[in-house]
């Protein structure tokens, strides 16, 4: 089933009040402006995501059982769901308490974040697979990085005068390897999903829907183009990254945002072009890697 989900704001505050069994207003107001409202702030404790779909209530499901099988065991906070029910016949929101915190897109992360990001990850990566397949957490396709299509998408902005000079082709010529065993991955580490505290800490991760047991350079593409080539780089390494699965993932990063940039200027993507272009070039920012592949002359 499918429905439109431009809910108005009456109707989200009557639907949140039900779940949280409260009585009087409540200030709601959405959170991405435009199109069909997702995701709603409610006064200044709350967020309530609403599903347009029967797979995307699933996924929301999903996403509420993987947050508390992890929520003792990774080191950082993640949001917790105050109430769930279905707004529609099949179709779910929840009503989260919200995390303190702004977007890693608006506060940089610091060196204390980076050992949050770290531990993060070393203990989401040891987290056994069987408990999040029991969930029915996916396993993904393996991924190569785009190269070719990278390089295409390149070609075109370079001569459309849309390119940085700093996103010299020559670093995706690196050697990827194969993807690493599967994982138990975030797979969406986007800048958005990561909040900072004043002290440039991770004060907690959302949006967990997309998690997959995969190749762990999914993560640190993610990574790549949230804090950075550098930072991503340290992250990885202290979490345990072996220098494949750092080059798979800062190769990814950079064909990745290659295309979607390219997908955003000559075809039908509608994301942000000022976000599209602040990922490209975090993920193009030199690394010591970058450096030390090239002298050793690998391919």
């Amino acid at each position: 089933m499918t429905a439109s989900t431009n809910l108005t704001a009456q109707q989200v505050a009557s639907l949140v009040a039900d779940a949280l069994a409260l009585r009087g207003a409540l200030a709601v107001r959405p959170i991405d402006e435009g199109g069909e409202h997702l995701s709603w702030s409610v006064g200044e404790k709350h967020v309530a995501r609403f599903v347009a779909d029967a797979e995307s209530a699933l996924r929301q499901r999903r996403e509420l059982a993987v947050r508390d099988l992890l929520r003792d065991q990774i080191g950082v906070a993640l949001p917790r769901s105050a109430a769930f029910g279905e707004w529609a016949p099949g179709l779910t929101f929840t009503v989260d308490e919200r995390l303190p915190g702004i977007s890693a897109e608006a506060r940089p992360v610091s060196a204390a974040g980076e050992r949050d990001l770290a531990a993060m990850l070393s203990r989401l990566w040891a987290v056994p697979t069987s408990a999040a397949a029991g969930l029915g957490v996916p396993t993904a396709v393996d991924r190569r990085p785009p190269v070719r299509e990278a390089t295409a998408a390149a070609g075109r902005l370079a001569a459309q005068d849309r390119l940085r000079e700093e996103c010299d082709q020559g670093r995706l010529d690196l050697p990827v390897g194969s993807p690493r065993a599967g994982v138990l991955l975030h797979a969406d580490l986007k800048g958005e999903h990561l909040l900072v505290d004043e002290s440039g800490a991770i004060s907690g991760v959302l949006d967990w829907t997309d998690a997959e047991i995969g190749d762990p350079a999914t993560d640190v593409a993610g990574l790549v183009i949230s804090v950075g080539a550098p930072a991503a780089a340290r992250i990885a390494e202290r979490a345990g990254c072996g220098e494949d699965v750092l080059v798979r993932g800062l190769v990814l990063a950079r064909c990745d945002t290659l295309i979607r940039l390219d997908d955003r200027l000559n075809g039908d993507d509608d994301s942000p072009e000022p976000l599209l272009r602040d990922q490209l070039a975090r993920a193009w920012r030199p690394t010591p890697l970058d450096g030390h592949l090239a002298r050793s002359g690998s391919r």
